[in-house]
C-alpha cells in the first residue's frame, strides 16, 4: 500500500468512498445529500493538500489536510479520513493518520486539531488518543446521529513539533 498526493483524475475512484460514508450520516458534519460537484470541491479544490491510500483493488482510503482557520490561526491544521468500507480494519486509518502529520509538518503547520470528533466513533476517538492526540473540549449534544440520536463532539488537538 502506498499513500500519495491525490491527482485530479483519482476522484471518481474517491467518490464512491465518501458518498457512502457521507449518505450514512454517522461520522461527518457534512449534508448526506452532498453532490459529486459539492465533494469534489469540499475534498478536493479547497484543502492545501488531499491524499490517497492505494494498495490491490486500487483506492482504499483518503484525507485532506487543511489550514484550520486564517490569519493568526493558519499555522494549526485540520485533516479528515475516509477508509473504504472493505478496508476498513487492517490499520490503513492509522498509517493516513501518521502520514498526514508528516507531511502537515512539511507545508508547515505546527499542529492539528480535528473539530468535530463524535464520541460515537469509538474507534476514532480511541486511535487519535494512542496517537498522541488530545481531547481539549467537549460540545454537548452537537450531532442529531441517526442512529443513536444527539452525541456529543470532541475537539482534539496535537502539537507537530518532532
Amino acid at each position: 500500500m502506498i499513500i500519495r498526493p491525490a491527482k485530479t483524475a483519482d476522484f471518481d475512484a474517491i467518490w464512491p468512498i465518501l458518498r457512502d460514508v457521507f449518505r450514512a450520516g454517522e461520522t461527518y458534519a457534512v449534508d448526506p445529500r452532498i453532490s459529486k460537484e459539492a465533494c469534489r470541491d469540499y475534498w478536493m479544490t479547497t484543502p492545501a493538500a488531499t491524499y490517497v491510500a492505494e494498495g490491490q483493488g486500487g483506492i482504499l482510503g483518503t484525507y485532506y489536510i487543511r489550514t484550520n482557520q486564517p490569519g493568526g490561526g493558519a499555522h494549526i491544521c485540520n485533516s479528515g479520513y475516509v477508509v473504504a468500507e472493505a478496508a476498513r480494519g487492517q490499520g490503513l486509518a492509522r498509517q493516513m493518520c501518521e502520514h498526514s502529520q508528516i507531511e502537515a509538518r512539511a507545508l508547515g503547520y505546527f499542529a492539528m486539531q480535528f473539530n468535530f470528533v463524535l464520541a460515537s466513533n469509538v474507534g476514532a476517538v480511541g486511535l487519535w488518543h494512542r496517537l498522541g492526540f488530545e481531547t481539549v473540549g467537549t460540545i454537548p449534544d452537537a450531532f442529531n446521529h441517526p442512529k443513536e440520536g444527539l452525541v456529543d463532539a470532541f475537539v482534539m488537538y496535537k502539537r507537530l513539533d518532532g
